[in-house]
């Protein structure tokens, strides 16, 4: 995999994707790491004793227009912007049987995470900067099944080499533009777990 192929697409991404980006990116944390701009319970019914996910300091995810105002739909905007999180946590960790990984992502999901997490550590890189999510669209099925589509801006985020520590903001010839497309469902416990995922670099609806 080339490097400009990992220009970053988290996860959360994962999952069944057919772009050349796989499905990763999922959200990133204020510059600091030590919370998300989306609460974890925002809206929610579900536990309260989630697991934390603190990002290093110069890694961010910002979530713009990440609410609805309607309770069930925010409950399930807040679980993806944790999956996200959850997945760049992962990266940033070097760590594939991550166990927060598996908390917000079942399925297919979990096994693309896992597979693009291992693609990062082929590689020896890790991320840096900004990654932008919004425009979501949320659809609520039923009492427990969902579908979020969502855009990412990865123009501030840039590949960091996990062994020297070396930035390469070299510009890429992809675009930055991400389309998320993501399956939810929710477990016993009132999680809503992405079961699949598919992503698409570049399409209009993100880059208009």
């Amino acid at each position: 995999m080339a490097t400009a192929s990992l220009l970053l697409l988290t996860a959360c991404g994962s999952g069944d994707d057919n772009s050349k980006s796989e499905d990763e990116t999922t959200g990133r944390p204020h510059a600091g790491g030590a919370t998300t701009s989306v609460s974890p319970s925002a809206g929610a019914s579900g536990p309260t004793n989630r697991p934390d996910i603190a990002l290093p300091k110069g890694v961010e995810n910002r979530f713009e227009g990440w609410k609805t105002g309607d309770r069930t739909e925010d409950a399930v905007l807040s679980d993806v912007a944790q999956t996200v999180n959850a997945v760049d946590d992962a990266i940033v960790r070097g760590d594939t049987n991550s166990s927060i990984l598996a908390y917000y992502r079942q399925g297919k999901a979990l096994v693309s995470a896992q597979k693009w997490v291992q693609a990062w550590l082929d590689e020896d890189l890790t991320w840096t900067g900004v990654t932008r999510y919004f425009n979501p669209n949320v659809k609520v099925a039923d009492s427990d099944t969902a579908a979020v589509v969502y855009c990412a801006d990865e123009s501030k985020a840039y590949n960091k080499n996990r062994k020297t520590g070396k930035v390469d903001k070299t510009p890429s010839d992809e675009s930055p533009y991400v389309t998320y497309s993501t399956q939810l469902k929710k477990n016993s416990d009132g999680v809503w777990q992405t079961t699949e995922v598919l992503s698409k670099r570049g399409g209009r609806t993100c880059a208009s």
